[in-house]
């Protein structure tokens, strides 16, 4: 796992101080969500810095940089845009980011007023980002922990979990449909793709999807992963809806799967024998992706 750094606001506020004093004594505080990749706090009313927890993240400053401002005007919701990128200092080692703020809250089941509504928007989103041209787009990579490339880049990853969590499970389901998602191999053309279509980074505002963030894993090849969410959010007539208006084939569907259960399966490995949201959720997720009929 990568080495992850904190930051203060006291930090924060040196760094702007000094690199944009155009935006010196604006109020800056943290973020309830902050996020796992960046550590994220507001700087007055309309912005928000982004800075990388680690080395491995900070891979993806220069590609949000220069691919978010073409990204956006082609997509049906709103996305960061960088408004500028900071260097190192006040004693944080990475460059870093200032956005537009984009309001409202992280996705969750009780926020969502129409299931079906908002997987539909978020079909709809998909198929806008899959449609724009990738010449030159950022491949798979460290960039972006391999996102867009084989699902087999995670095979030991899984073995392990299953191993640890064997009687706990019924693993035996669980590698049925990681080999088909194996199995499920991928030729067709690059498309972009998001990365981390998880309920996190997906804005709820009035009930409805308000928003997308975090394109640090984006890139362009194999779209399949950004099929996770129907696992890890979307209900089951959402997830039946979704699949639909993204006319996806059977082999697409079980790699996007195949990425569902992995990273649940790793969550289910790390916090076994937990209890806190984190862990219940996870277990909730795999109960969707082992009994889902669909696949």
């Amino acid at each position: 796992m990568p080495r992850r750094i904190t930051v203060d606001v006291t930090q924060v506020r040196l760094l702007v101080d000094a690199q944009f004093p155009e935006w010196a004594g604006l109020p800056v505080r943290p973020v309830a969500a902050s996020g796992w990749d960046n550590r994220t706090f507001r700087l007055g009313e309309d912005m928000v810095v982004r800075l990388p927890s680690a080395a491995e993240y900070a891979l993806a400053v220069d590609k949000e940089q220069r691919w978010l401002p073409l990204l956006a005007p082609r997509l049906p919701l709103p996305v960061p845009v960088p408004l500028a990128k900071g260097r190192p200092g006040a004693g944080y080692p990475f460059e870093w980011s200032v956005y537009r703020w984009l309001d409202g809250e992280p996705a969750t089941a009780d926020r969502i007023s129409d299931p079906v509504r908002f997987a539909l928007d978020l079909s709809d989103f998909l198929v806008a980002l899959q449609s724009i041209d990738t010449v030159d787009g950022p491949q798979p990579g460290k960039h972006n922990w391999f996102r867009g490339a084989t699902l087999r880049t995670y095979d030991a990853q899984v073995e392990r979990a299953l191993t640890k969590l064997d009687g706990d499970i019924d693993a035996g389901a669980a590698r049925e449909i990681w080999k088909t998602a194996l199995d499920a191999t991928w030729h067709g053309v690059d498309r972009w793709f998001h990365g981390d279509m998880a309920p996190g980074n997906l804005l709820i505002e009035g009930g409805r999807l308000a928003g997308v963030i975090d394109f640090g894993t984006c890139g362009v090849g194999d779209p399949s992963c950004d099929l996770a969410i129907a696992w890890t959010l979307l209900t089951a007539d959402g997830r039946e809806a979704f699949r639909g208006r993204l006319a996806v084939d059977a082999g697409t569907w079980a790699r996007g799967r195949g990425w569902a259960l992995w990273k649940t399966l790793v969550t289910c490995a790390r916090t076994r024998g937990h209890a806190d949201e984190e862990a219940v959720n996870a277990r909730r997720v795999l109960g969707e992706i082992l009994s889902d009929r669909m696949g």
